[in-house]
Formats: structure tokens, sequence, C-alpha cells
């Protein structure tokens, strides 16, 4: 099958979370198992300034109306041997920014605009391809638009799209509609209205052939009033046509076996490569060595509903104790002040990274002993099932996708320690748990090796993403 993929990220070039990895991942494994698969991303300032490979120019220019003017986009290439090839389109104006969405916890205030400019895009280089793809898969509310002109311009394309997390929509004022220009009729209630704005996802929702999502129990949550966002309504409308199955991880990039970024390699039978990661990573980040307790660590968006409102009222119980804290991420700006005060009261003990390069995130999890991941939302889990592989046990809140990756300690089985009420008090609880675990050494041996050996790898997804695409193709 001819397939053609957008997103919006796609590490290394551009990433804020798993959609990146995703991206990066799922093509080239339905690439293995004979499909002609391509990606297509924005061309932003980091692919131009980064390592590696560079992407080539193509010399297809796509003319591209905008409301009442019309933007040019060039078309950019970048091809590795036995590789889906990827493209990216370039428009300074839009893309040749700082940041990917916005700057110092703030939006761009043309997003509408470079993400509507984007879906056009996409749908042209499509249309220009030789031979067009049978099916476009789009993630997420900055390609949603993609379905809408699709069907809108009767196009030969099906269509999938994907909700990595239903609670970003891309939620713009009704004036912006005109950038879409589609006729008038798809600004209502069966198109892109929602309550007189302009809903980017509601529209992708509608007109998609197929949707997915990240895990079976996030789409179960998606359907109901409490976790659709807004949405339910819509997505009980197509409960038909929406699918839910865990993203893989990409094993042959996170295993600390053959793992290239690490000080020292490890695997379940042979962990000394554990603690010489754990030294590296509290050197690292300037932290006192050898503590008796765990090494906790994040690495996360900094945003609500990442659990910060239940693990900032812990900082200072889980650190007046002989323990590490890292955390890796970027986001709400009050929330980074919180944490950049505790890393003043508590030095040594709490490293705060505000953004860092990928071998960081494969290092803290293979430096820390147990992974904080108390979200409010999580649709998927990506981060746990990486934590699981390089033996950093999960403090998981019992939500979305993590309840398909993440077992209790139960006994001599589990792989994690979870919480189901969303509160201080039960996040603390879990810790706890975790901390007296891991004082028994052999005991937490023994976890590490079961944890390691959970098998969440894309050639399971691929096979469910496969027969989602079958569907919409013969729709």
């Amino acid at each position: 099958m001819k397939i053609l993929m957008a997103g919006s990220e796609m590490t290394p070039f551009a990433r804020t979370g798993g959609l990146g990895d995703t991206l990066a991942s799922l093509p080239r494994e339905l690439h293995k198992l004979g499909h002609d698969v391509c990606a297509v991303i924005p061309y932003y300032r980091s692919p131009k300034s980064g390592k590696g490979a560079k992407p080539k120019s193509t010399g297809v220019r796509l003319q591209i109306p905008m409301a009442w003017k019309t933007v040019e986009a060039e078309v950019f290439e970048l091809s590795r041997a036995g590789e889906p090839q990827i493209f990216l389109i370039r428009q300074d104006g839009y893309f040749d920014r700082p940041g990917i969405y916005g700057e110092e916890g703030g939006a761009y205030p043309d997003n509408a605009e470079r993400f509507i400019f984007f879906s056009k895009a996409v749908v042209e280089l499509a249309r220009r391809m030789n031979p067009v793809p049978e099916l476009l898969h789009v993630h997420d509310w900055q390609t949603a638009l993609v379905p809408v002109l699709t069907r809108a311009n009767r196009l030969p394309f099906r269509t999938v799209l994907t909700l990595n997390n239903a609670a970003y929509q891309g939620n713009f004022w009704g004036i912006d509609f005109g950038l879409t220009n589609l006729p008038g009729h798809y600004f209502g209630p069966d198109g892109l209205e929602f309550h007189g704005n302009l809903n980017l996802l509601k529209g992708g929702i509608l007109h998609a052939d197929v949707l997915t999502t990240v895990s079976d129990t996030y789409r179960r949550e998606i359907l109901t009033m409490e976790g659709g966002c807004g949405l339910d309504g819509v997505l009980r409308a197509r409960a038909d046509r929406l699918f839910g199955f865990l993203n893989g991880a990409d094993y042959d990039v996170w295993d600390p076996a053959g793992d290239p970024l690490l000080p020292a390699k490890f695997r379940p039978q042979a962990l000394a490569g554990k603690k010489i990661c754990r030294e590296s990573l509290l050197k690292v980040c300037g932290l006192d060595p050898v503590p008796r307790g765990p090494v906790f660590a994040m690495v996360t968006r900094i945003a609500e509903q990442k659990g910060f409102d239940i693990l900032l009222p812990v900082l200072d119980r889980l650190l007046a104790d002989d323990v590490r804290l890292v955390i890796c991420g970027e986001g709400d700006p009050g929330t980074e002040a919180g944490l950049a005060v505790a890393v003043r009261k508590y030095p040594g003990r709490f490293a705060f990274l505000k953004s860092g390069e990928e071998s960081m995130r494969h290092l803290i999890e293979a430096g820390a002993d147990v992974t904080l991941i108390p979200s409010r939302i999580e649709p998927g889990g990506l981060s746990a099932i990486h934590s699981l592989r390089y033996g950093a046990i999960p403090v998981a809140k019992a939500m979305g996708g993590l309840q398909e990756i993440v077992r209790d300690i139960e006994g001599e089985t589990g792989w994690g320690f979870v919480f189901h009420t969303h509160s201080a008090e039960a996040f603390w609880d879990a810790i706890v748990r975790a901390k007296r675990a891991f004082a028994h050494r052999e005991q937490w041996k023994q976890i590490m090796r079961r944890a390691m050996k959970r098998d969440h790898s894309w050639s399971h997804s691929a096979t469910a993403i496969e027969a989602v695409y079958a569907r919409a193709v013969t729709r």
C-alpha cells in the first residue's frame, strides 16, 4: 500500500512528546512490512541547524491559497538507504522559528494559519506524487484539516486520523475559518464550527474515513463526558470508526543492551551497566553521588495534565530523604519557576533540565531507578514503555495507556507501583511503596528484570494498524 504519513513532529528533527517518536518509528515499521511509506513534516529551524544528513530540495514548489493570498512552499526531501523517504515543507515565514508551537510557555498567535497552511501543503504534495498515495495517515489537530480538504475536493485518497491527545484540538477564533478557503457550510455543526470557534480536530474527526488513538483504554475514556474534552459527543457519533491500540517502542533505538548513547550497556541478566549509567547521570546533573534511596526521574512536558499539581506538594517530603530527583522538560512557566525554586532549596539532590539532547533522554532512563508518571491525562504512555525496557520502574497513575502498560507489584508479579486517585496523598503512598521495595536489593533486581522483559515493540501495533488501513481503503 502507498501511504503518506503527516504530522507536526518527528524525532530527531522536532519533538515535544510521543508524537515525535511515533512519526520516526511507525513509517519504518510499516516499511519493513512491505508498504511504500513516506512521511512529511514542516521544515523547522532544527533540521537546518542539526547534525547528520541535510535535507535536499526537490525543486518542487507549491502555491498554497490562504484566504485572499497565495503562499509558496518548497518541498525538501531526506532519503536514507533502507528507510522511508521524508519530505519537509519549507516556508520560513511560518516554520523558521525558535519553537515548534510557541516560546516561553506561550503559543504563537498565528498557529492556525501555520498549520492550516501545512495541511494544505500535505494535500497538494499527495496530489503531485506518482503514484499517488492510497492513504493519508495524519496525526492530531495540526494535520486534522487534511481529511476535510480531501473530502471537500473529492480527492482519491482515504484518510486515517490518529488522536494522540484529544485535549489539544486546534481551537481558534471563528474568523480563522477563512484561511481554509472551504465553502461556508463547512463552518457549521457538521463541520469545523465548535461553539462559535474553529476546531480543526473536530473537523478531522467528522471527515476522516477511520480514527485511531493510542490505547484502547484511552479510546473508551474519550467517549465519555469526563474524558472527551468536549468532543465526546462527536466521537460517540463516529465510535464505529474509532480504534485504539498501544503505540510501540522502537527497540532498535530504545534498548540498553545496544544503546550507543549510554556509557555502559546492560540487559536483564547483566545489570552492572545500570549502576554505571546511574553514576554518570548523577555526575552529569551535578548531583551528590551514592544516595541511599532511589534515583527518581521524569522526562516530560511541563504541563498541568502531566500531574505537576500533585507532584509539587510532595517534593519537600520526597527530597527530605537521601534520594535524587531529575526532571527534564519544558512548558508552563509557572511550574518551571516552582521547580527552579526547589533546585535552589535542594542542591545536590534535585536537578531540573529545561531541555536536553536525545542522549540525555536515554541517560535519564538508563540512570534512573524509578520514573514518576502522575499524569492526569496519559493517552498512550510511550515514556513508560521506554522506562520499563531500561529498568526504571514506573510509579504511575492508572490512566489511559498506563493501565495497559504498568502492572502493580503483587507478591512476585508486577513491574510498577500504581495509584488510582488523582491526589498528592495517593501519589505519595505509591512513592513510599517504591522506596520500601528499593531497599530490598535482590527483590528490586527481580522487579527490574520483569520490567525489562516486557515486549511493547512496534511489530504488535503495526499489525493492528494494517487492519485499520485495510478497513479505511475498503469503505
